[in-house]
């Protein structure tokens, strides 16, 4: 039985509490209603932006020659280092064009080579006056112009080649894999991505900072500077938090005029490969304030996206006052940004049974605590029942 009316007596206090919160509060018969006065005091605030993470280089891997591939020497997620072979694509008729092109060189190196004979001969017949100087001038000429075709033949070879090598397509820079998405056989071209490597050892996070926070951080820490940006977290898409902190690497100059914001970029290091180029995050910058106005939630009324809270002005009446408060807060607190300071007195029970300019009889949140204590003693069965209903 004693046990059963303890049970009881937990219900009714609970159910007065309830009734004292930002809902009602409990019928003293005497207009009373707790107070608290307005204080500071330091709190860690957090901004949060939506955010893309890419490799800090991420290369699309494309073709410079048309054909079919013959070779795919990798596989999707796999790790490669500058240089490389990835693909190869046909390449019969560029190893032709490229023999064609030295067999070209070693005609135009004889008939170099015949050339010069001729000249030098002619240069000792001309010595012993056998020949004339028309016929050592034409002999020079034929060896130039022999040299000029082989200089020719030389830089027709050294195209084939390079047209030749573009049929193995390799990786610029050390980083994984991305998709494959064209298989062996299939005909591709320069407008073709084959695929993408990225290099993860560290991560470029970007992300867009609004002007009006940008202003109030250069405010706050006087200035935007890069080196003046606290370290940032990244929560990353299943709602877990990074395990490394990043630093802001890079801030734009200019605003964008379509969104009104800034784009950022930070660094990440990734030494566990957890983060992948292409994927999506939120990134988290702490602020602490040491001056924070803080009230609970339920001490607030909210119409039409406004925010207010009753203020005891003179005479003990209540001002029904409007409130802005940050954006971001833990659930069950707001600070306040404006409309409150330090001083002021606002109502924390019973605020929907209040009216603008009501006067009240203000009591402190411990004495209102009593009051309920000492209602509860003093209900009857019935009107515990009645409570439990309500």
């Amino acid at each position: 039985m004693k046990k059963k009316t303890i049970m009881m007596a937990a219900v009714v206090a609970t159910a007065l509490v309830s009734c004292g919160g930002g809902g009602g509060m409990p019928n003293f018969g005497d207009n009373e209603f707790p107070v608290e006065e307005v204080k500071i005091s330091s709190t860690e605030m957090q901004t949060t932006y939506p955010a893309t993470i890419y490799g800090i280089q991420d290369v699309e891997i494309r073709p410079k020659m048309s054909g079919f591939l013959t070779q795919i020497n990798v596989t999707e997620g796999q790790t490669v280092h500058a240089g490389q072979l990835l693909f190869v694509i046909d390449n019969e008729t560029y190893q032709a064009a490229v023999r064609q092109a030295q067999a070209a060189v070693n005609t135009a190196q004889s008939a170099v080579n015949t050339a010069k004979l001729t000249y030098d001969n002619s240069q000792q017949l001309f010595d012993n006056r056998v020949i004339g100087e028309y016929e050592l001038q034409t002999a020079e000429n034929t060896y130039n112009s022999a040299k000029a075709q082989l200089a020719q033949a030389q830089a027709a070879l050294a195209s084939a080649k390079e047209n030749l090598s573009f049929c193995y397509v390799k990786s610029p820079a050390s980083g994984v894999v991305g998709t494959l998405p064209f298989k062996k056989g299939a005909l591709v071209s320069a407008s073709n991505v084959l695929t993408h490597v990225s290099d993860i050892s560290q991560m470029e996070v970007y992300f867009s900072m609004t002007e009006r926070d940008m202003l109030a951080m250069a405010k706050s820490d006087g200035g935007s500077a890069v080196d003046q940006f606290p370290a940032l977290r990244l929560q990353l898409a299943d709602g877990s938090i990074y395990g490394y902190d990043g630093h802001v690497s890079t801030i734009s100059g200019v605003i964008d005029q379509a969104t009104g914001t800034v784009q950022m970029k930070a660094v990440f290091t990734n030494p566990d490969r957890l983060l992948k180029s292409g994927g999506s995050g939120t990134i988290i910058i702490p602020r602490t304030s040491s001056d924070a106005i803080i009230i609970p939630q339920s001490v607030v009324s909210e119409v039409q996206n406004k925010k207010f809270v009753y203020l005891l002005g003179d005479s003990n009446k209540v001002a029904y006052t409007e409130i802005t408060v940050d954006p971001q807060n833990d659930g069950n607190n707001y600070i306040v940004t404006s409309g409150l300071k330090v001083g002021d007195k606002y109502v924390t029970n019973g605020i929907t049974k209040l009216q603008d300019q009501m006067e009240i009889v203000p009591i402190t949140p411990q004495r209102y605590q009593e009051k309920i204590k000492e209602q509860a003693k003093a209900m009857s069965a019935g009107d515990i029942v009645e409570a439990v209903k309500k």
